[in-house]
Formats: structure tokens, C-alpha cells, sequence
């Protein structure tokens, strides 16, 4: 049953929901669990009107906070943003088989992510290796998929070195994001602690994970690279820095990044407080747009980009309808976004213009414990 709040909220349910109607897809919160968050939640969407139906939970588990679909199966996957694994320092990855009839989760397995903190991963465009970013250890790994989709033990690791430029926030590395060229020959890792994006040539098949030639792009000191997206031809990657607030747009070519611009992304390019920092950046799927999120002053900002240079231009800054906008997803249509606000709890539904990609608040929130990561699944699985 739909449990409707003031303002059109709509809450988590703890009970089990219909399957999505026909023509709906799914969508898939990660969370920090605690007292309002018992792990995964999901939720039908209709990408033809933006109705987000009732969420409930989808699977509980420690501190999901970011996952991950498989690009062909009905699988998902989440890091445990631990510290502790099974008597460990480190987190954990956790595989989970999405059910065809109503998008709940059966755990599969769960792996070692070899570091702590793991707070992103991504799997590789030929479905076979969950690879994984390690926050507080600053490290990357990759994971064998088994055939039944669940996770095996790490069968490549990389520890990163070294330190950045501000001594409280970079006194070694951090490992932010790990994801994969649209060739899936390359994988790119943001490091916050180190300033650079780290490029590792990636085997397919056996998962290898080895540095390229060169082995890194830099960025300005002092900048705390946290997530960065590709374009839809996968020639420009657009870095959303953390504690710089900036997004720096860098050409992409076989392994190899060239910088050409760096915008600020605060209101009125304003110098960032130490309350301020950024959060996440998507492309559009047309390719025409790109937001990023920004905590503090808690807004979403649009930027237009030029298809021919990949350079942006800032369009508006829109108010994220919550506090500490984290993570938010666009609809694979490209007409709606939802944004997750942390610390209140809330998921809200934007309205893109097609035109401007300028955002518009529909009126619809969705009440989950701290979200931190969306993903969407459509067609939904049958």
C-alpha cells in the first residue's frame, strides 16, 4: 500500500509491493543504513509521466552506498562502505539477482573489496569483473563475475601512493570512482587524495589491472578529483573535483587525457567554503548537458556542452529541494532526474527541458534514509 506524506511525499514501504506495470521501469536507491535505511530500496518509475511509485526495500544490507547494474543480466551490485569484512580492514562488494517478477534482490554473494571504505564500482561493458574504488585505503580492485553472478575473491589489486597538496584531507590517497572506456580497454580511477585520474590498461578477461603510458592525468593541486562521466562517443570525460567544486573537461583518446577547461561549479563561481563540496556528475544521454551536484550550497548546476568542443557553459543553478544533495540519475528517455538529498532523507523528482536542460521540480518526493546513489533499470526485467 502507498503510504502518502505531507507535500506529496511518498514513503518507504516495509511491505512488499506489485510488480511494475507494464511499460514501467525500476529504480534503485543506495543508502547508508541506520535508523531510517535498511540497506537497497527500489522503486517502479514511468519514464512517460515521471511517476515514482512507493519504495520499499529491495534487499538489506550494511551501508550499500554505491551500485552498479550488469550491462546485459539481471544482476545488481553494491559496496558495503565498511571498515571491517569478516575480521578484515576492508569493505565488501555484495551480488545480488534482481527477481523478473518484481525487482527485489536475492543475495548471491559477497567478496572482499581489499581496501576500507569502498564507495563506488562499476561493471566492465563485457559483464565479466566488478571493479571497485577503496576510499580511506586508496586502492582499486577488480572481482571475477561467476557464471551464477555472484562475486569471487579480488583477482587484481592496486595499492595507490602518495599524497596531495592539502595536508588534512590529502595525507594519502583516496580512490574515489573506477569505470571503464567505452572500448573497455582502458579503466580510469579518481583519486582525491593524490589529484589525479589514474589510467590502467584492463584485460577483459582475466580482469588485470596494470598502469598505461602515462599512468595518470593530473590535476591542479589541491583539487580532490571525486566522480567523473563520460560523453555519449566516450571522447570527453568531464571531472566533478570535490573540494575545488570544480569540473574540469579533458579530451580522452586510447588511455590518454588532455585537460582543456576547468569551470567552477558554485553559484556565481564563488570561492568554495570548507562546508562546500561537490558530489556528482552525469552526463545527459543526448550529450547536450552535463550537472553536477553540490553540497552546501545545496543545488544542482546545468551546464550546456558544445558537441564539436566538449566545452560547457553554465546554464542555471537549481536548488536540490533538500540537504546534501549526494547522488542523483537521469532516466535513460533523458526527461526526468532524481535526486538523492542525504541529509533529509528525501528523494526528488526534476522535470528536464529538453531544449535547455534546465530542471523543474515536479512535486514529487519520495521519503528514503540517506541516499546516496540512484540507478535505473529499464526496460524493467521480465
Amino acid at each position: 500500500m502507498t503510504l502518502m506524506c505531507a507535500s506529496g511525499a511518498v514513503a518507504a514501504s516495509p511491505s512488499p509491493s506489485p510488480a511494475p506495470a507494464k511499460g514501467q521501469g525500476l529504480v534503485y536507491f543506495g543508502t547508508y543504513t541506520g535508523p531510517r535505511s535498511k540497506g537497497i530500496y527500489v522503486a517502479p518509475f514511468d519514464a512517460a509521466t515521471g511517476r515514482l511509485g512507493t519504495l520499499r526495500v529491495a534487499a538489506e544490507t550494511e551501508n550499500p552506498s554505491f551500485l552498479a547494474l550488469h550491462p546485459t543480466r539481471p544482476l545488481l551490485y553494491a559496496v558495503n562502505e565498511i571498515d571491517d569484512y569478516e575480521g578484515q580492514k576492508a569493505g565488501a562488494v555484495s551480488a545480488f539477482a534482481i527477481d523478473e517478477a518484481t525487482g527485489d534482490l536475492r543475495a548471491l554473494s559477497r567478496a572482499s573489496s581489499r581496501g576500507t571504505a569502498p564507495c563506488h564500482l562499476f561493471v566492465d561493458r563485457s559483464g565479466g569483473h566488478v571493479l571497485v574504488a577503496n576510499y580511506s585505503s586508496g586502492s582499486v580492485a577488480s572481482l571475477p563475475i561467476r557464471a551464477d553472478g555472484g562475486v569471487e575473491a579480488a583477482s587484481s589489486f592496486v595499492q595507490h601512493a602518495g599524497m596531495g597538496a592539502d595536508p588534512k584531507r590529502q595525507k594519502g590517497p583516496h580512490g574515489h570512482m573506477i569505470e571503464t572506456d567505452r572500448a573497455n580497454r582502458f579503466a580510469l580511477a579518481a583519486d582525491l587524495g593524490l589529484d589525479q585520474i589514474l589510467v590502467y590498461r584492463f584485460d577483459a578477461k582475466s580482469g588485470a589491472l596494470t598502469p598505461a603510458t602515462p599512468p595518470y592525468a593530473s590535476l591542479a593541486p589541491g583539487s580532490g578529483p571525486r566522480h567523473f562521466a563520460f560523453s555519449p562517443e566516450g571522447k570527453d570525460v568531464y571531472v566533478l573535483s570535490e573540494m575545488t567544486v570544480t569540473v574540469s573537461g579533458f579530451k580522452y583518446g586510447d588511455g590518454k587525457l588532455t585537460e582543456y577547461q576547468t569551470v567552477s561549479a558554485m553559484p556565481g563561481g564563488a570561492a568554495p567554503t570548507p562546508a562546500d563540496s561537490g558530489a556528482e556528475i552525469v552526463v545527459h544521454p543526448s550529450g547536450r548537458f552535463v550537472y553536477s551536484s553540490q553540497r552546501g550550497p545545496d543545488d544542482i548546476a546545468v551546464f550546456a556542452r558544445d558537441a564539436a568542443t566538449g566545452r560547457l557553459t553554465l546554464v542555471e543553478h537549481v536548488a536540490s529541494g533538500g540537504k546534501t544533495p549526494r547522488g542523483f540519475g537521469i532516466d535513460p528517455s533523458g526527461r526526468w532526474m532524481l535526486v538523492g538529498n542525504q541529509k533529509s532523507d528525501q528523494v526528488v523528482v526534476f522535470a528536464i527541458d529538453p531544449k535547455t536542460g534546465r530542471l523543474k521540480a515536479t512535486g514529487q518526493t519520495a521519503e528514503v534514509g540517506a541516499p546516496v546513489s540512484v540507478s535505473f533499470l529499464s526496460p524493467p526485467p521480465r
